[in-house]
């Protein structure tokens, strides 16, 4: 990686920018999150009260995932580490920017291509079939999704903040940024670091320095990077 400058980026991506290689969005208008109630499907309580439901679940998200590909958005942000310092920052648990190519990359929810051990949360296995009761880890303890579920830590947040208090330039895409506590990181910006909300209707309080591209990330992200790297 050649990087011309030791200019910092940091993009904040969300579930729009997945949604356009034909990943489901997180949560419909309903509530419901492919027909479930997420409290079901995404909480800890859901997880004891029904565990066959939320591994049929995730079985079912990490086989679609295997199925679809990166797409331009993901792949232009990848042209920046030519001349930038690059850390993506995203509330996706698919690991589609790593498939584009970007190199350094924090999910803040997790991530559906791992699972971790009940009885140990830092022993993190990669996992890319099904995952069945009766799959323990070697203390023999079942294994789970390594997802970041309601009501649970985010343990990557102060991390993110750090970097997002360094950046020079902030990207968001993907995400209306009125989730907590993924949306307070935009508070976390230097005054004087440039920001570019690509959405195609921007819902943001004005900022100083604020570069809006009202459209999908496929077309606004490669503006944006077009302009940070002319």
């Amino acid at each position: 990686m050649s990087q011309e400058n030791s200019s910092k980026v940091v993009v904040l991506s969300g579930a729009g920018i997945s949604a356009e290689s034909g990943i489901k969005t997180f949560r419909d208008a309903d509530g419901l999150w492919e027909g479930h109630d997420v409290m079901k499907v995404a909480s800890p309580e859901g997880w004891y009260a029904n565990t066959e439901l939320v591994l049929s679940f995730y079985n079912a998200r990490r086989r679609q995932l295997l199925e679809v590909s990166p797409n331009k958005a993901h792949k232009a942000l990848v042209a920046l580490e030519t001349q930038y310092d690059v850390n993506i920052i995203t509330q996706n648990v698919d690991d589609l920017h790593e498939r584009a190519g970007s190199s350094k990359v924090t999910h803040l929810h997790g991530e559906l291509l791992k699972v971790r051990s009940t009885y140990d949360p830092n022993l993190v296995l990669d996992w890319r079939k099904d995952l069945q009761l009766g799959d323990f880890c070697k203390h023999q303890h079942q294994l789970r999704p390594h997802i970041v579920w309601f009501g649970e830590e985010v343990p990557l947040l102060e991390k993110a903040a750090t970097l997002v208090s360094q950046a020079d330039h902030v990207i968001i895409v993907g995400t209306s940024m009125q989730v907590y506590p993924a949306a307070g990181l935009i508070d976390f910006a230097k005054a004087e670091a440039q920001l570019y909300f690509v959405d195609p209707k921007p819902a943001i309080s004005y900022r100083p320095n604020l570069n809006i591209y009202p459209e999908k990330a496929t077309n606004g992200i490669p503006k944006v990077v077009s302009a940070l790297m002319s």
